[in-house]
């Protein structure tokens, strides 16, 4: 395994294997890499004949207060998993050399940040589009691969990759989950002994809401009250939302005709926690 610091190096070798022909796959990440992060390796080695790994923090899809200093970083432990993995190349950039001084320029859209994580974010997805647009120019990458947890990061990416006319495939794997269902995420580590004992209630309430479809009943006025209520009788949870949107432009729907995106995002302390299901009906 290659470790790449320069994004003019990792320019450089993207060029020559794209010039011998070379097909690219590349797994974007901050790193703390964990069991769903894997299952993205593991697909992009072996789809590609080269595997690029990214590590960066990026500093600008945080908002001021959260947990930008704070973030798990386990770099030591991630070059081991990358190396496991059999990765050929882990770009590793600093921060001042993928925003240089005097760096002014950003990549935004109008449509689906608009909803689900987008108002309690602001910017926060003009921050990832901009430094994955930024990674794609490095990296040329012929396929990138995200997972099902971060559904609406995935279709803003898919969406900028259309727009923009970048060549790369855009794919999506399921979201990988601990023994009682919980979405396996980076900033689980947080969690106290409490806190993790309720965390799981996120997933049973998408499957709940799952039977619930399964029996008849599809009207989202029936459908989001039952989530809240699962969610909110837990000490200590906030909810943010819970939302019923269509698949393809998030945009919020009524009833379950045949598919829909279940997206929840809750607060349990200071640690937000996000989720999301596809409920087919029929």
């Amino acid at each position: 395994m290659k470790i790449i610091e320069s994004a003019i190096e990792m320019c450089g070798l993207a060029k020559n294997f794209s010039t011998e022909g070379e097909s690219i796959g590349f797994v974007p990440t901050m790193g703390a890499l964990h069991n769903g992060h894997i299952s993205l390796l593991r697909k992009c080695r072996k789809e590609n004949d080269v595997a690029v790994v990214s590590i960066f923090v990026n500093p600008l899809q945080f908002l001021k207060g959260e947990d930008y200093d704070k973030y798990p970083r386990q770099l030591a432990l991630d070059k081991k998993i990358c190396s496991a993995e059999e990765v050929d190349i882990l770009f590793i950039p600093q921060v001042g050399s993928v925003y240089q001084k005097g760096f002014d320029t950003f990549i935004d859209q109008s449509h689906y940040g608009r909803f689900l994580c987008g108002p309690f974010r602001p910017n926060h997805f003009r921050g990832v589009m901009t430094v994955v647009a930024k990674f794609f120019n490095i990296v040329r990458p012929d396929k990138v691969y995200f997972g099902q947890k971060d559904y609406q990061q995935y279709l803003i990416v898919k969406r900028m990759v259309e727009d923009l006319n970048f060549h790369i495939e855009v794919k999506m794997l399921p979201t990988v989950r601990e023994e009682d269902g919980l979405a396996i995420s980076s900033r689980n580590i947080y969690l106290g002994p409490k806190q993790r004992k309720i965390a799981p209630v996120l997933y049973q309430s998408l499957m709940r809401t799952k039977e619930l479809v399964a029996q008849g009943v599809v009207n989202v006025k029936r459908l989001k009250p039952e989530m809240i209520r699962m969610l909110a009788c837990n000490k200590g949870l906030k909810v943010e939302y819970v939302e019923f949107a269509n698949v393809e432009t998030l945009e919020p729907v009524n009833e379950v005709k045949t598919q829909a995106l279940v997206a929840v995002a809750v607060r349990l302390g200071n640690i937000r926690l996000i989720d999301n299901m596809i409920i087919t009906r029929g």
